[in-house]
């Protein structure tokens, strides 16, 4: 009876945590997309409304908007999605980016973020919820941030049990690094892809820890949305061999290893060629060789065990010779082909990237493409307590938690977080992927501080004792016990060759009969005196509250500002720069369809997306020749530029400005790097000739290059008429040139702030009427590789042969 009544109990007990779990999940995910709202206003900006209304829109200050510069791009091919269908987005030629290359857009972009919020429109629309699809792109970040969140819980829950994982979810939800990258407007391929990441990593350890090969099968399909999704997919497929090796290395192979990993290499390589931009190089990049190795060394791992397992001790050592032999023959048969197939590509089968974050000088040396993006430099230190804060302090103690006792399991994530953390210290994107990690371990170790500390307090308090001590077998965590039933399987399969003895069931029976008194005595040896228990529960709280205050204030201030609408507090109020909108409007409205407009890279998928005009390049960075040319052109003098402009078909130049209002992200601070990009391709753009001794300077010591380059005239031209001195608020100095005039180039348009300034070309015949005649050519090409001239007609050559041939016709008439 008793019996009875306390498994009721127990069972109310569970159930009652279970609805409370859920419960706790479901907030979880309502601060993890409201916390990512701030970016967000109804209240379309006007200057009016700021006067009377700012203190009332202190929190959430933006309209519904797209942030950043690729988030349009994807904007724009979601809109072409939806309005065309499937088939015409995997045939678009883009026509209007890569003038005059053009670009196919459904081989060269990840198509997951684009496919989801097409998905996501569809289904509501079916629900007569007609939302448009900006509106479905703006929100799509915050959804799949709930979504990730729910994602980390059931991912450290496999590993340390419940607790630990709503502790990570929590911290995830608000983690500022994930913000970043999923606020509100942010739509770029992170915002689906963290979620796929993590996802694909749960349904991993769920496989080793239940060897179902349904969940198997989840995990090649989870990771299939993941090459969707994002090219760090191959941080994927390089960190689950690296697990498998480790584990057939410290001797844990077992069943349910190889079928977590087997058919995640096959299904997975497979789907992942379905990819049009991945393809072949599934198979044929050194990104994904690790994978095949691991592949081959876990099946003749597998053969040694079967082989292990059915012979005798005598055979088996004959035959795991012969099958080690083999093994070997295949794995080096296999690494000469990869080592023939790397060795023929001039970067050894390596992208650009992969080998940025193998090499961190690399792109510095050979791609200043890459170098040149912000999110490609190394972070500094205090960015990690930006964007991670305390939980840079809690990692070490999940570290030490993970190995007691250690698992399958708690062994991938250590080696999750020490893969991130030198990730995150080559590239400063990659403190995307950190952040996840960091949650998960500190989750980890929250929970497990919280568990001894709540016990040593349960423990001393008067009038408990006794029950605290009946419940503390009952009480001890989860994921501890899992685990050790986990291991207990695993030992069991590995070691089926022989039947336990009647002495060893023996003792495992009196293990079995008597586990609360070992969990009693080992909880017992785990309490902390009560005074310094409460002390430290407390410092938690104010640790954790101090977590929630700066998260809050990074996602209301430091990530909410989306690139194209910026704002600034002073002592008269809050002032809005809505230039770019401004200049895109100007030109969307005021220049021909086919107009083409040339600018720096950062600017193209905007100007394409909101000014429906041609660029010369943009953010996708594939053709490094095409955009050294257009820095080549920016650091060239007038007439230089005007050539190759005209060259292109250009008709207007787009050039950011910030020197008036102290906007520091301008291309004149922008600019060193489009003589780095131009003059690897074109020699004679030479760094050191804008430097003065080894300084960039834009005042009375500039060079003369400097001073004469088409970056420098178009930024600065007539700047002098806004203050009278020409000073810079970027550079905080004068300028060294004030007064002069553009012969090649006409103003058309300036933005309020002057942070946005439009140049057109001057037609031909303002500037070469008198080179027209000398000029022998009838026709070039745009690039100059082809010329064609006319030959002059013959009476303009033999006129003098004619007079001299006079006589003999006089003499013929006579």
């Amino acid at each position: 009876m008793a019996d009875s009544e306390t498994s009721k109990g127990t069972t109310l007990r569970h159930a009652f945590g279970n609805v409370l779990s859920l419960f706790i999940l479901l907030l979880i995910g309502v601060l993890a997309f409201s916390i990512r709202l701030f970016s967000v206003n109804p209240l379309i900006l006007n200057p009016r409304h700021f006067s009377s209304r700012s203190k009332r829109y202190t929190v959430i200050k933006y309209e519904s908007v797209i942030h950043e510069f690729d988030p349009y791009f994807n904007y724009r091919v979601t809109q072409f999605l939806i309005k065309n269908g499937i088939y015409d987005f995997w045939n678009w030629f883009d026509d209007r980016t890569w003038y005059p290359l053009g670009r196919v857009i459904g081989g060269t972009v990840y198509p997951g973020l684009t496919l989801t919020a097409g998905t996501l429109w569809k289904i509501l629309n079916s629900l007569n919820i007609p939302l448009s699809v900006e509106t479905v792109c703006v929100f799509t970040a915050p959804i799949f941030s709930a979504f990730a969140s729910w994602a980390t819980y059931l991912l450290t829950k496999e590993v340390k049990g419940a607790g630990a994982g709503l502790t990570a979810a929590v911290l995830l939800a608000m983690v500022p690094s994930y913000i970043s990258r999923s606020v509100a407007g942010s739509y770029d391929n992170e915002a689906v892809a963290i979620f796929a990441l993590i996802f694909t990593f749960f349904l991993y350890i769920k496989t080793l820890n239940t060897g179902s090969l349904f969940y198997a099968t989840l995990n090649a399909i989870a990771y299939f949305y993941m090459v969707c999704s994002w090219g760090g997919y191959t941080f994927i497929i390089n960190l689950i061999p690296m697990h498998v090796l480790l584990c057939i290395v410290t001797g844990r192979y077992s069943p349910r290893l190889y079928i977590a990993y087997a058919p995640l290499v096959v299904l997975g390589t497979l789907l992942a060629a379905l990819v049009p931009v991945v393809g072949f190089n599934a198979v044929m990049t050194s990104e994904h060789f690790a994978s095949f190795l691991v592949f081959i060394i876990i099946h003749v791992v597998a053969l040694v065990y079967y082989i292990k397992g059915v012979l005798s001790p005598k055979m088996f050592k004959v035959a795991v010779t012969f099958v080690v032999s083999i093994g070997l023959v295949v794995c080096f048969a296999v690494l000469a082909v990869l080592i023939a197939l790397v060795a023929s590509s001039p970067t050894m089968g390596w992208s650009g990237r992969s080998l940025s974050l193998l090499d961190p000088t690399y792109a510095s040396k050979y791609i200043p493409i890459i170098a040149s993006v912000s999110e490609h430099q190394p972070p500094t230190w205090p960015s990690y307590f930006m964007d991670i804060n305390v939980l840079a302090f809690l990692v070490p103690a999940g570290i030490i938690a993970c190995f007691s006792p250690l698992s399958d399991a708690s062994s991938f994530v250590v080696l999750y977080i020490v893969l991130s953390v030198y990730f995150s210290g080559v590239m400063v994107r990659l403190m995307l992927v950190l952040a996840p990690a960091a949650c998960i371990m500190s989750g980890i170790a929250l929970s497990a501080a919280f568990e001894v500390l709540t016990r040593s307090i349960k423990f001393q308090l008067p009038g408990v004792v006794g029950d605290s001590q009946l419940d503390a077998g009952d009480t001890s965590s989860n994921s501890v016990v899992a685990q050790n039933d986990v291991a207990k399987t695993g030992k069991s399969e590995d070691t089926v060759k022989e039947r336990p003895s009647k002495k060893n069931r023996k003792k495992e029976k009196e293990n079995v009969e008597k586990p609360s008194v070992k969990s009693q005595i080992k909880k017992r040896l785990l309490v902390l005196p009560l005074e310094a228990s409460v002390i430290a529960v407390l410092l938690l709280v104010l640790l954790g509250a101090f977590y929630v205050v700066h998260c809050v204030w990074a996602a209301a201030e430091a990530y909410s500002a989306p690139s194209i609408v910026l704002t600034s507090h002073s002592h008269d109020g809050l002032h809005v720069f809505d230039d770019f909108r401004e200049a895109y409007a100007w030109l969307s409205h005021n220049t021909e369809v086919d107009d083409k407009v040339a600018s720096w890279w950062d600017y193209g998928y905007q100007t394409t997306a909101m000014a429906n005009r041609t660029v010369i390049v943009d953010n996708n960075t594939w053709n490094n020749t095409h955009i050294a040319t257009v820095g080549t052109a920016m650091s060239s003098p007038e007439k230089a530029a005007w050539e190759i402009f005209n060259s292109l078909d250009v008709k207007y130049v787009l050039v950011v400005f910030g020197g008036l209002v102290g906007y520091p992200s301008d291309d004149i601070n922008k600019f060193l790097w489009m003589v780095r990009i131009g003059g690897g391709v074109f020699p004679h753009i030479k760094e050191p000739d804008y430097l003065r001794d080894g300084q960039y300077r834009i005042d009375s010591q500039a060079t003369p290059t400097m001073l004469n380059s088409l970056m420098y005239k178009l930024s600065y031209y007539r700047f002098v008429e806004t203050d009278g001195k020409a000073f810079d608020r970027v550079r905080r100095t004068e300028i060294g040139k004030k007064h002069f005039k553009l012969t090649h180039f006409e103003e058309v348009f300036t933005t309020h702030h002057w942070m946005v300034r439009l140049y057109k070309l001057k037609p031909p015949k303002n500037r070469i009427r008198g080179k027209a005649k000398k000029s022998k050519s009838v026709f070039t090409t745009h690039h100059w590789m082809v010329r064609l001239y006319k030959l002059k007609p013959p009476k303009n050559r033999i006129r003098g042969k004619a007079k001299k041939s006079k006589s003999d016709f006089l003499n013929s008439v006579a």
